[in-house]
C-alpha cells in the first residue's frame, strides 16, 4: 500500500485561481502526496508550483472528471479536491454529479471550497498511519 496520499484536485473555470492560490499555500503538504488533476486546472498548479508531480488527465468537459471518477472507484484517489463554482452552469454538470456520487458512494473525503479543503488536508493522513483522534474518539 502507497505511503502517499493520493489526493484528485479539480476547479471550476471561475475556482482556478482560488485552487492554484491553495496549492501555494500548501505546497509542502502537497509534495507529500501522490496528485492527480483534470488537464486545464493540473496546468495551472503546475505552472504556479513547478515542484509538485501532477498526474493530469483530461480536461473536465473533455472527461476529466470521470476519469478521475473511474480512479475513485478503483481505489486510486483517497480524497478529493473539488473547488466548485455554485453560480455557473456547466455543461457537463451530469460529470460532475457522478464525480460528487462516487466520491460518497465510496466514502472519501471530499472539499468543495477552500475552508473545508483545509480542514480535510490538516485532517486526512497517508494511507497506514492512524489518526491519534480515532484512537480516543471510539472510531
Amino acid at each position: 500500500m502507497s505511503e502517499r496520499l493520493r489526493l484528485a484536485l479539480i476547479a471550476h473555470d471561475k475556482k482556478k485561481d482560488d485552487l492554484v492560490a491553495f496549492a501555494r499555500r500548501h505546497r509542502a503538504r502537497l509534495a507529500g502526496c501522490t496528485l492527480y488533476a483534470t488537464g486545464t486546472t493540473g496546468g495551472r498548479i503546475v505552472e504556479a508550483c513547478p515542484e509538485l508531480t501532477v498526474t493530469r488527465m483530461k480536461s473536465g468537459p473533455l472527461g476529466g472528471d470521470q476519469q478521475i471518477a473511474a480512479l475513485i472507484a478503483e481505489g486510486g484517489i483517497e480524497a478529493l479536491v473539488f473547488f466548485v463554482d455554485p453560480l455557473t452552469a456547466m455543461p457537463h454538470d451530469v460529470d460532475v454529479k457522478a464525480l460528487m456520487r462516487l466520491a460518497i458512494v465510496y466514502d472519501i473525503p471530499m472539499a468543495l471550497n477552500r475552508s473545508t479543503a483545509e480542514a480535510v488536508l490538516g485532517r486526512i493522513r497517508a494511507p497506514g498511519k492512524s489518526d491519534p483522534a480515532s484512537e480516543t474518539d471510539g472510531r
